[in-house]
Protein backbone atom coordinates (compact mmCIF):
# COMPACT_ATOMS: atom_id res chain seq x y z
CA UNK A 1 0.00 0.00 0.00
CA UNK A 2 1.62 3.56 -1.39
CA UNK A 3 2.47 5.53 2.02
CA UNK A 4 0.88 8.69 0.30
CA UNK A 5 -2.50 7.49 0.70
CA UNK A 6 -2.12 8.51 4.13
CA UNK A 7 -0.59 12.22 3.75
CA UNK A 8 -2.94 15.23 4.29
CA UNK A 9 -2.44 19.01 4.38
CA UNK A 10 -2.81 20.30 7.65
CA UNK A 11 -2.44 24.34 8.92
CA UNK A 12 0.13 25.10 10.65
CA UNK A 13 -1.93 27.35 13.30
CA UNK A 14 -3.59 24.12 13.96
CA UNK A 15 -1.00 22.35 15.47
CA UNK A 16 -1.07 22.36 19.29
CA UNK A 17 1.82 24.46 20.60
CA UNK A 18 0.89 24.64 24.73
CA UNK A 19 -1.22 22.31 27.11
CA UNK A 20 -4.62 23.55 27.89
CA UNK A 21 -6.52 22.20 31.10
CA UNK A 22 -7.07 19.00 31.26
CA UNK A 23 -10.21 18.22 30.34
CA UNK A 24 -11.19 20.83 28.35
CA UNK A 25 -10.32 19.63 24.61
CA UNK A 26 -12.70 19.03 22.24
CA UNK A 27 -13.80 15.09 21.52
CA UNK A 28 -14.93 14.02 17.42
CA UNK A 29 -16.45 10.46 17.71
CA UNK A 30 -16.34 8.56 14.48
CA UNK A 31 -18.45 5.61 14.07
CA UNK A 32 -16.45 3.14 11.75
CA UNK A 33 -19.57 0.99 10.79
CA UNK A 34 -21.14 4.32 9.26
CA UNK A 35 -18.78 6.65 9.07
CA UNK A 36 -20.86 8.93 11.25
CA UNK A 37 -19.77 11.96 13.25
CA UNK A 38 -19.81 14.10 16.10
CA UNK A 39 -18.77 16.95 17.52
CA UNK A 40 -18.27 16.74 21.81
CA UNK A 41 -16.30 17.58 24.36
CA UNK A 42 -13.70 15.10 26.33
CA UNK A 43 -16.14 15.37 29.61
CA UNK A 44 -18.29 13.98 27.22
CA UNK A 45 -16.35 10.72 27.33
CA UNK A 46 -18.11 8.89 30.26
CA UNK A 47 -21.25 9.00 28.76
CA UNK A 48 -19.91 7.96 25.25
CA UNK A 49 -18.60 4.28 27.11
CA UNK A 50 -20.60 1.51 27.98
CA UNK A 51 -20.98 -0.56 31.78
CA UNK A 52 -19.20 -3.33 31.58
CA UNK A 53 -16.86 -1.56 29.06
CA UNK A 54 -13.17 -2.25 29.81
CA UNK A 55 -10.95 0.93 29.99
CA UNK A 56 -7.00 -0.30 29.44
CA UNK A 57 -4.19 2.90 29.80
CA UNK A 58 -0.66 3.49 29.32
CA UNK A 59 0.39 3.91 32.63
CA UNK A 60 4.11 4.94 31.75
CA UNK A 61 6.30 8.37 32.66
CA UNK A 62 8.00 9.97 30.10
CA UNK A 63 11.36 10.59 31.45
CA UNK A 64 13.29 14.04 30.90
CA UNK A 65 15.22 12.28 28.36
CA UNK A 66 16.89 15.30 26.57
CA UNK A 67 19.96 16.78 27.45
CA UNK A 68 22.02 19.94 26.64
CA UNK A 69 25.82 20.05 26.46
CA UNK A 70 28.99 21.68 25.44
CA UNK A 71 31.52 20.08 22.83
CA UNK A 72 35.34 20.79 23.66
CA UNK A 73 34.94 24.09 21.73
CA UNK A 74 32.01 25.11 24.27
CA UNK A 75 29.29 24.93 21.16
CA UNK A 76 25.64 23.61 21.90
CA UNK A 77 24.97 19.86 21.76
CA UNK A 78 21.46 17.92 22.30
CA UNK A 79 21.85 14.58 23.61
CA UNK A 80 18.56 12.76 23.63
CA UNK A 81 18.81 9.54 26.02
CA UNK A 82 16.83 6.61 24.07
CA UNK A 83 17.81 3.69 26.95
CA UNK A 84 20.43 2.76 29.70
CA UNK A 85 22.74 0.26 27.71
CA UNK A 86 24.00 -1.35 31.31
CA UNK A 87 22.29 -1.45 34.48
CA UNK A 88 24.31 0.96 36.22
CA UNK A 89 22.83 3.45 33.95
CA UNK A 90 26.47 4.83 32.45
CA UNK A 91 26.13 4.32 29.19
CA UNK A 92 23.34 5.31 26.74
CA UNK A 93 22.03 4.53 23.23
CA UNK A 94 21.33 8.21 21.93
CA UNK A 95 20.63 10.17 19.67
CA UNK A 96 22.57 14.01 18.57
CA UNK A 97 21.70 16.56 17.11
CA UNK A 98 23.99 18.68 15.30
CA UNK A 99 25.64 15.63 14.56
CA UNK A 100 28.89 16.80 13.70
CA UNK A 101 29.39 18.10 17.00
CA UNK A 102 29.43 14.72 18.70
CA UNK A 103 31.88 12.00 16.92
CA UNK A 104 33.46 9.35 18.33
CA UNK A 105 35.71 10.23 20.80
CA UNK A 106 34.46 13.73 21.57
CA UNK A 107 33.59 14.95 25.09
CA UNK A 108 30.14 16.67 26.47
CA UNK A 109 29.53 18.46 29.87
CA UNK A 110 26.16 19.06 31.07
CA UNK A 111 25.74 21.03 33.97
CA UNK A 112 29.46 21.83 34.89
CA UNK A 113 29.69 18.56 36.61
CA UNK A 114 28.64 16.24 34.63
CA UNK A 115 30.71 15.05 31.83
CA UNK A 116 29.99 12.17 29.16
CA UNK A 117 32.41 10.64 26.16
CA UNK A 118 30.76 9.52 22.74
CA UNK A 119 32.69 5.80 22.42
CA UNK A 120 30.77 4.87 19.14
CA UNK A 121 28.32 5.92 16.49
CA UNK A 122 26.10 3.11 14.66
CA UNK A 123 25.17 2.93 11.32
CA UNK A 124 21.32 4.63 12.22
CA UNK A 125 23.36 8.06 13.46
CA UNK A 126 22.85 6.90 17.29
CA UNK A 127 25.14 6.60 20.13
CA UNK A 128 26.80 5.08 22.74
CA UNK A 129 27.28 7.34 24.79
CA UNK A 130 29.39 6.55 28.53
CA UNK A 131 29.05 8.90 31.54
CA UNK A 132 31.17 9.96 34.30
CA UNK A 133 28.44 9.09 36.76
CA UNK A 134 25.32 6.89 36.67
CA UNK A 135 22.53 8.98 35.54
CA UNK A 136 19.58 7.90 37.84
CA UNK A 137 15.86 9.27 37.50
CA UNK A 138 16.85 11.79 40.31
CA UNK A 139 19.74 13.22 38.07
CA UNK A 140 17.66 13.02 35.21
CA UNK A 141 15.17 15.74 36.66
CA UNK A 142 17.95 17.85 37.82
CA UNK A 143 19.64 18.34 34.30
CA UNK A 144 17.45 16.80 31.69
CA UNK A 145 14.83 18.74 30.02
CA UNK A 146 10.64 17.27 28.43
CA UNK A 147 11.57 15.58 24.96
CA UNK A 148 8.62 17.47 23.73
CA UNK A 149 7.95 16.68 20.06
CA UNK A 150 9.76 18.99 17.18
CA UNK A 151 6.91 20.57 15.95
CA UNK A 152 6.31 21.91 20.05
CA UNK A 153 8.17 25.28 19.47
CA UNK A 154 9.99 25.79 22.70
CA UNK A 155 14.01 27.33 23.04
CA UNK A 156 16.75 24.87 23.16
CA UNK A 157 18.56 24.48 26.75
CA UNK A 158 16.02 26.98 28.07
CA UNK A 159 14.73 26.10 31.15
CA UNK A 160 11.69 24.02 31.14
CA UNK A 161 7.96 25.42 31.39
CA UNK A 162 6.63 24.15 34.71
CA UNK A 163 3.75 23.73 32.61
CA UNK A 164 4.96 21.29 30.08
CA UNK A 165 6.51 19.31 32.98
CA UNK A 166 3.42 18.42 34.34
CA UNK A 167 1.25 18.09 31.44
CA UNK A 168 3.52 16.11 28.85
CA UNK A 169 2.22 13.59 31.40
CA UNK A 170 -0.36 11.18 32.24
CA UNK A 171 -2.59 11.82 35.84
CA UNK A 172 -2.26 8.09 36.23
CA UNK A 173 1.76 7.58 34.87
CA UNK A 174 3.91 5.82 37.09
CA UNK A 175 7.50 4.44 36.38
CA UNK A 176 9.98 6.48 33.75
CA UNK A 177 10.63 4.45 30.83
CA UNK A 178 9.77 6.51 27.97
CA UNK A 179 10.84 9.22 25.93
CA UNK A 180 7.42 10.30 24.08
CA UNK A 181 3.56 10.24 26.07
CA UNK A 182 1.09 8.10 25.14
CA UNK A 183 -0.93 11.51 24.09
CA UNK A 184 -4.27 10.10 24.02
CA UNK A 185 -4.02 9.84 28.42
CA UNK A 186 -2.99 13.37 28.55
CA UNK A 187 -6.67 14.71 28.36
CA UNK A 188 -7.52 12.52 31.55
CA UNK A 189 -8.20 14.11 34.61
CA UNK A 190 -9.59 12.59 38.26
CA UNK A 191 -12.99 13.51 37.70
CA UNK A 192 -13.11 12.10 34.57
CA UNK A 193 -11.90 8.83 35.82
CA UNK A 194 -14.33 8.61 38.67
CA UNK A 195 -17.06 9.40 36.63
CA UNK A 196 -15.82 6.52 33.86
CA UNK A 197 -15.97 3.75 37.05
CA UNK A 198 -19.17 5.00 38.12
CA UNK A 199 -20.51 4.46 34.69
CA UNK A 200 -19.49 1.20 35.65
CA UNK A 201 -16.58 0.81 33.28
CA UNK A 202 -13.57 -1.33 34.61
CA UNK A 203 -10.39 0.38 34.04
CA UNK A 204 -6.69 -1.35 33.90
CA UNK A 205 -3.28 -0.09 33.35
CA UNK A 206 -0.92 -1.72 31.22
CA UNK A 207 3.09 -0.32 30.37
CA UNK A 208 4.85 0.43 26.84
CA UNK A 209 7.83 1.59 26.69
CA UNK A 210 7.15 4.78 24.12
CA UNK A 211 10.60 4.59 22.16
CA UNK A 212 11.86 7.22 19.41
CA UNK A 213 11.11 4.85 17.08
CA UNK A 214 7.59 4.81 17.20
CA UNK A 215 7.52 8.42 15.75
CA UNK A 216 10.13 7.53 12.89
CA UNK A 217 8.76 9.04 9.77
CA UNK A 218 7.68 6.41 6.83
CA UNK A 219 10.20 7.59 3.97
CA UNK A 220 8.81 4.16 1.85
CA UNK A 221 7.08 4.71 -0.81
CA UNK A 222 5.15 1.60 0.05
CA UNK A 223 4.05 1.18 4.14
CA UNK A 224 5.22 -2.79 3.67
CA UNK A 225 8.98 -1.95 3.84
CA UNK A 226 8.66 0.10 6.59
CA UNK A 227 9.88 -1.61 10.29
CA UNK A 228 8.98 -0.24 13.99
CA UNK A 229 11.87 -0.79 16.47
CA UNK A 230 10.95 -2.85 18.96
CA UNK A 231 9.33 -1.57 22.67
CA UNK A 232 9.16 -2.86 25.60
CA UNK A 233 5.75 -3.80 26.92
CA UNK A 234 4.52 -5.23 30.67
CA UNK A 235 1.03 -6.26 31.12
CA UNK A 236 0.48 -6.87 34.87
CA UNK A 237 -1.51 -10.47 35.43
CA UNK A 238 -4.59 -8.57 37.29
CA UNK A 239 -4.55 -6.61 33.98
CA UNK A 240 -4.41 -9.70 31.69
CA UNK A 241 -7.06 -11.25 34.22
CA UNK A 242 -9.23 -8.17 33.12
CA UNK A 243 -8.81 -9.26 29.11
CA UNK A 244 -9.20 -12.85 29.36
CA UNK A 245 -12.50 -12.11 31.45
CA UNK A 246 -14.01 -9.50 28.67
CA UNK A 247 -13.02 -11.44 25.64
CA UNK A 248 -14.69 -14.39 27.57
CA UNK A 249 -17.86 -12.30 28.04
CA UNK A 250 -18.15 -10.48 25.20
CA UNK A 251 -17.57 -7.36 26.73
CA UNK A 252 -16.04 -4.40 24.67
CA UNK A 253 -12.28 -3.12 25.39
CA UNK A 254 -11.61 0.44 25.06
CA UNK A 255 -8.04 1.11 24.11
CA UNK A 256 -6.23 4.61 25.36
CA UNK A 257 -4.09 4.78 22.60
CA UNK A 258 -2.12 3.57 19.93
CA UNK A 259 0.69 2.52 22.22
CA UNK A 260 -1.78 0.01 24.20
CA UNK A 261 -3.51 -0.69 20.95
CA UNK A 262 -0.26 -2.23 19.51
CA UNK A 263 0.49 -3.71 23.15
CA UNK A 264 -2.97 -5.77 23.25
CA UNK A 265 -2.77 -6.64 20.17
CA UNK A 266 0.72 -8.41 20.47
CA UNK A 267 0.25 -10.15 23.18
CA UNK A 268 -3.63 -11.73 22.46
CA UNK A 269 -1.18 -13.49 19.92
CA UNK A 270 1.11 -14.69 22.10
CA UNK A 271 0.28 -18.36 22.85
CA UNK A 272 1.91 -18.02 26.43
CA UNK A 273 0.19 -14.61 27.30
CA UNK A 274 3.91 -13.34 28.56
CA UNK A 275 3.68 -10.70 30.74
CA UNK A 276 6.82 -9.05 29.95
CA UNK A 277 7.55 -8.71 26.34
CA UNK A 278 8.76 -6.53 22.89
CA UNK A 279 6.93 -5.82 20.16
CA UNK A 280 7.47 -4.20 16.70
CA UNK A 281 3.98 -4.85 15.68
CA UNK A 282 3.11 -2.48 12.82
CA UNK A 283 -0.45 -2.72 12.51
CA UNK A 284 -1.69 -1.01 9.18
CA UNK A 285 -4.91 -1.23 6.60
CA UNK A 286 -6.06 -5.36 6.56
CA UNK A 287 -5.17 -6.13 10.29
CA UNK A 288 -7.16 -8.17 12.15
CA UNK A 289 -7.74 -6.62 15.48
CA UNK A 290 -8.53 -9.52 17.89
CA UNK A 291 -9.11 -7.91 21.32
CA UNK A 292 -9.73 -3.60 20.84
CA UNK A 293 -13.18 -2.85 20.40
CA UNK A 294 -13.16 1.13 20.48
CA UNK A 295 -10.12 3.57 20.43
CA UNK A 296 -9.41 6.52 22.08
CA UNK A 297 -6.81 8.69 20.28
CA UNK A 298 -5.14 12.05 19.24
CA UNK A 299 -5.04 13.53 15.56
CA UNK A 300 -1.64 12.01 14.26
CA UNK A 301 1.00 12.94 11.59
CA UNK A 302 0.34 12.73 8.19
CA UNK A 303 2.08 9.65 7.48
CA UNK A 304 2.90 7.79 10.44
CA UNK A 305 2.81 4.46 11.78
CA UNK A 306 0.00 5.99 13.96
CA UNK A 307 -2.37 6.99 11.56
CA UNK A 308 -2.11 3.98 9.67
CA UNK A 309 -2.62 2.48 13.35
CA UNK A 310 -6.30 3.96 13.23
CA UNK A 311 -7.00 3.79 9.36
CA UNK A 312 -6.81 0.31 10.23
CA UNK A 313 -8.97 0.13 12.96
CA UNK A 314 -11.65 3.14 11.46
CA UNK A 315 -11.12 2.22 7.59
CA UNK A 316 -8.89 4.76 5.69
CA UNK A 317 -11.69 6.73 4.31
CA UNK A 318 -13.68 7.25 7.35
CA UNK A 319 -10.44 8.16 8.83
CA UNK A 320 -9.71 10.89 5.72
CA UNK A 321 -13.08 12.19 6.17
CA UNK A 322 -12.98 12.46 9.88
CA UNK A 323 -9.75 14.14 9.36
CA UNK A 324 -10.87 16.55 6.84
CA UNK A 325 -14.07 17.95 9.49
CA UNK A 326 -11.32 18.42 11.97
CA UNK A 327 -9.80 20.24 9.78
CA UNK A 328 -12.94 22.43 8.91
CA UNK A 329 -13.75 22.73 12.54
CA UNK A 330 -10.29 23.76 13.74
CA UNK A 331 -10.10 20.94 15.84
CA UNK A 332 -5.80 21.33 17.22
CA UNK A 333 -3.53 18.28 16.21
CA UNK A 334 -1.16 16.10 17.69
CA UNK A 335 0.47 16.10 21.74
CA UNK A 336 -1.36 18.54 23.19
CA UNK A 337 -4.69 18.14 20.45
CA UNK A 338 -7.96 17.52 20.76
CA UNK A 339 -9.16 13.91 21.09
CA UNK A 340 -11.12 11.56 18.41
CA UNK A 341 -12.80 8.36 19.70
CA UNK A 342 -13.81 5.42 16.92
CA UNK A 343 -16.13 3.08 18.03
Amino acid sequence: MRTDLFDYELPAELIAQHPRRRGSSRLLTLDRASGAIEHRSFTDLPDLLRAGDLLIRNDVRVRPARLYGRDEQDRLVEIFLLRALDEDRRRWLALAKPGRRAKAGRSIRFDEEVMAVVREVDPEARRAVEFDRPISDALLDEIGHVPLPPYIRREPAVPDDPEDRQRYQTVYAREPLAVAAPTAGLHFTGDVLDAIAGRGVEIADLTLAVGAGTFKPVVAEEIESHHLDPEDVFIPQSTADSIRRAREEGRRIVSVGTTVTRSLEAWVRHPESRARFSTDLFITPGFEFRAVGALLTNFHLPRSTLLMLVCAFAGRENVVAAYQEAIRERYLFYSYGDAMLVS
